[in-house]
């Protein structure tokens, strides 16, 4: 369907403006102005929940709707520019950087200046060669020099359930190992985003449990670290800036309600666990995350969890139809 038909019209009655005829999944009447989906000026949502909506179309076109500086985190994983075609669609290498500046020029007036951009994006190979691409850092040195992002963090994907690909060169010809990282940059439009680690503090390994109980022989390591005797329990770890997560247990209920409803899941879905570690570590509740390139909306549906207000965007009506599985809601046809 495109924006054009989906875009609210002067002439539109009052029962076909946005929420007239959305329910939550609570049942109440979507119609409180503060509402997320409100925020995106001359569109009507999919469908909406408490705390959130969907929009079919360009994200591009999508952003525009939303007022500068409104958002707190952008998190979203867009097609990667791989030398083979996807069903979901994807830009080819060369054309990548030009192809995705619209959407980052938008992303760039939406954040608020204490707000986050996290991108996961994945590497390929050079077509016929067992070398890889470089896009993904023509990618970051785009954001960074010309649209003025600052880098906060390089973070990773690390995906233990990858298959190894491509064929020719780590199965056929064994040149390769297998490719389990994807790079999720943290950007931010200025230098001190807002953050907070102890919202997302790991449980202490076996060893620390045991030095906050017994104690540690204050020392200076090898690498010049001065160990002090004292260790305080402070609620947990501090997480490393890898997140290991395979893509497919996290999304077995989604995969389960697309099979018992006779429905095709997203083929490329980033597991739950990506986007809550950055919720939680750089929003807090009743922010507005975004997610332009939702997929199956994994994002949506982890804000929602979280307590975040939230905007979902997407070009297929098929993605959207299963994406309201995860709330809960029918795949019926769209309005």
């Amino acid at each position: 369907m495109s924006i054009a038909r989906r875009e609210l019209r002067d002439s539109d009655k009052p029962e076909q403006t946005a929420f007239a005829d959305f329910r939550s999944t609570k049942g109440r009447e979507r119609s409180d102005k503060d509402h997320a989906g409100n925020l995106v000026a001359g569109f009507v949502p999919e469908y909406c929940t408490d705390l959130g909506a969907m929009f079919e179309g360009d994200s591009a076109h999508l952003l525009r709707g939303l007022p500068a500086q409104s958002v707190s985190l952008v998190v979203t994983s867009p097609p990667y520019a791989l030398h083979y075609k996807k069903e979901y669609g994807n830009a080819d290498k060369e054309a990548y950087v030009e192809w995705f500046r619209p959407f980052a020029r938008e992303i760039a007036r939406v954040l608020k200046p204490d707000g986050s951009f996290v991108l996961n994006i994945g590497g390929s190979y050079n077509k016929g060669s067992p070398t890889r691409s470089l896009y993904h850092f023509r990618v970051l040195l785009m954001l960074c020099d010309q649209l003025e992002f600052h880098l906060a963090q390089e973070c990773f994907w690390y995906n233990p359930a990858k298959l190894p690909s491509p064929a020719e060169w780590v199965n056929v010809r064994r040149m390769r190992v297998k490719d389990s990282v994807e790079y999720a940059w943290w950007l931010s439009r200025s230098p001190m985003p807002k953050a907070d680690n102890r919202r997302v503090l790991t449980e202490y390994s076996p060893d620390m449990k045991r030095l906050l109980v017994r104690g540690y022989r204050a020392k200076e390591r090898p690498s010049g670290h001065k160990i002090t005797a004292k260790f305080t329990d402070r609620g947990g770890a501090i997480p490393s800036n890898v997140i290991e997560r395979g893509n497919n247990e996290s999304n077995s209920e989604y995969i389960k309600l697309c099979d018992e409803n006779g429905m095709k899941p997203h083929p490329a879905r980033f597991p739950a666990a990506l986007p809550e570690f950055f919720i939680k570590l750089v929003t807090d509740e009743g922010d507005l995350v975004v997610d332009p390139f939702a997929g199956s909306n994994t994002t949506g549906a982890v804000a929602e969890r979280l307590g975040r207000k939230w905007l979902a965007f997407e070009m297929e009506s098929k993605y959207i139809k299963t994406s309201r599985l995860r709330f809960g809601l029918h795949p019926c046809q769209n309005r």
